[in-house]
């Protein structure tokens, strides 16, 4: 953890996936909106989708648990970008709000990847910021996994 991010509070989340769709179909289903994800009110510029976002215990052969947290999951424009696409992204726990990060980044379309990077609070400060250090990231880059793996299937099955 580097002296800055001690110092704001806020953690760099990074993970990436290889595409299983088409670039432009997964920026087409992003606009549309996930099918599987339900539509609500959100701020002006984004679209906001409740979502249970998901933490799987275990391998991707042998998940032992998941765990499941209501999330509301905000959706900014499509964006061409030099290499594919751009989505500004973003989400907060729906219920219980303080006990949960908040994430707040892009997520990337390219070739042959999704990725997603930004920043997010966990909760607690700075006993959240060790917290974090020493479980919690492993279960934010899960969740940020997990969310890549859903909209990669989401638009290999539109």
């Amino acid at each position: 953890m580097t002296l800055a991010a001690k110092r704001s509070g806020f953690v760099r989340l990074a993970a990436s996936l290889p595409l299983h769709a088409a670039p432009e179909a997964l920026a087409a289903m992003l606009r549309a909106g996930p099918t599987t994800w339900e539509a609500r009110p959100g701020p002006a510029g984004t679209r906001r989708f409740a979502v249970d976002l998901r933490l799987r215990v275990g391998n991707d052969s042998a998940t032992l648990t998941t765990f499941r947290k209501a999330a509301f999951v905000d959706l900014g424009e499509v964006r061409a970008a030099e290499d594919g696409f751009v989505v500004e992204i973003g989400w907060h726990a729906a219920t219980a709000a303080p006990l949960f990060p908040v994430f707040s980044g892009e997520l990337r379309i390219g070739p042959d990847e999704l990725a997603l990077s930004g920043l997010y609070a966990p909760p607690g400060g700075v006993v959240g910021i060790i917290a974090d250090r020493a479980l919690l990231h492993v279960a934010a880059t899960g969740t940020a996994r997990w969310l890549l793996d859903e909209l990669n299937r989401s638009a290999a099955a539109a």
